[in-house]
């Protein structure tokens, strides 16, 4: 029934990034929002070797994937470290763009993003589900750093063909791990929060490449989110999570409020799917986060909590609170240190 469902939203979806954008490319967030180039100094850190193939697989060790094992978290943390560096360095060079023009911070992202590309990072074997998610996640980071200084005008013709080729097959390639999870007849991280965050990142490449098919993937991503909400607000799949079950609402919700952004930039009205579905996990995890007691309550353990909100927490509230004014968000978003998060991309939209 699931891959019938999935053949249904494509058949409904052929095409509607085409209808919907008219006769323009694909557009982001940041493409309406200009920055004025400065000639302010930036030093770009050296290009690193980065890993072709890849290998890793989950640290948690109960079955619902609530308990981390610290040897095997500490073992991915380091095969990790080189890819999570590059990233961050990447994200501050674009973010420096962003916010004080810095035209030697855009040239670096593309220098940093066409190395990569030349070594066709994270394009091989990604050997283990847990490999995969890491494909994804840097993709999202990549693509939206991109994004951020595509139109600066500071690539060469060379480095955005190679940067842009190199993201459509890395999108291309986690798309096709999910695909094939999606025929699967039981339960599987085709239908939780690591597929909205596949859906963000292809998206996010599909706009980098103005490539519709990868743009309307991430957008059926989103529409299966929304789907996933209940009228509670919960997310099943996420409820699983025993004590992380309020941490993984929030960490489903970043995605989806990206891609209903992404979405709505190119004319989907996606932030209305289901009556405003969105509003309702929106609402579900501010409150959880002020008062964690629901969330204990449906799964019987204490949950896991930090007393001051994250950037992966409430990024989205800088975009999403311009669209719809809410104090009590805004108020959480003031007490967050920074919004900045590398997974994201950085600093949100403007």
């Amino acid at each position: 029934m699931k891959s019938l469902r999935f053949l249904i939203i494509v058949l409904v979806w052929a095409g509607l990034c085409s209808i919907a954008r008219g006769k323009t490319t694909l557009q982001s967030p940041w493409d309406s929002h200009p920055v004025i180039s400065t000639g302010a100094p930036y030093t770009c850190p050296t290009a690193p070797q980065l890993p072709h193939n890849f290998a890793a697989n989950s640290y948690y060790i109960d079955q619902r994937r609530s308990i981390p094992d610290p040897v095997l978290k500490k073992r991915y943390e380091d095969s990790v470290a080189g890819i999570e560096e590059f990233s961050r360095a990447v994200v501050e060079a674009a973010d420096g763009y962003r916010t004080q023009g810095r035209s030697a911070a855009a040239q670096c992202v593309f220098s940093l993003l066409a190395s990569a590309a030349h070594q066709k990072v994270l394009t091989g074997t990604m050997d283990g589900h847990q490999a995969a998610y890491v494909q994804g996640w840097n993709l999202g980071t990549w693509a939206v750093t991109y994004l951020k200084v595509r139109g600066s005008g500071f690539a060469s013709e060379e480095e955005a063909r190679a940067i842009t080729s190199w993201l459509k097959k890395l999108a291309e390639e986690n798309r096709g791990y999910y695909d094939e999870k999606r025929h699967a007849r039981h339960p599987n991280d085709s239908d939780n929060n690591h597929l909205y965050w596949a859906g963000f990142a292809i998206a996010a490449a599909g706009i980098a490449n103005d490539d519709c098919k990868l743009f309307d993937w991430g957008m059926d991503a989103y529409k299966d989110g929304v789907r996933d909400i209940q009228e509670d607000g919960t997310l099943p799949r996420e409820m699983e999570r025993a004590q992380m079950a309020l941490h993984y609402h929030f960490y489903a919700l970043a995605p989806l409020l990206f891609l209903a952004e992404f979405g709505e930039t190119n004319g989907l009205q996606l932030y209305s799917e289901r009556h405003y579905a969105i509003k309702r996990l929106i609402a579900r995890c501010i409150y959880g986060f002020q008062n964690p007691g629901f969330f204990q309550q449906r799964t019987g353990v204490a949950q896991v909590t930090d007393p001051k909100i994250q950037a992966w927490e409430i990024s989205w509230a800088e975009f999403y609170t311009r669209r719809f004014p809410d104090p009590e968000i805004s108020k959480l978003m003031g007490q967050a240190e920074r919004l900045s998060y590398t997974t994201l991309g950085g600093l949100p939209p403007p």
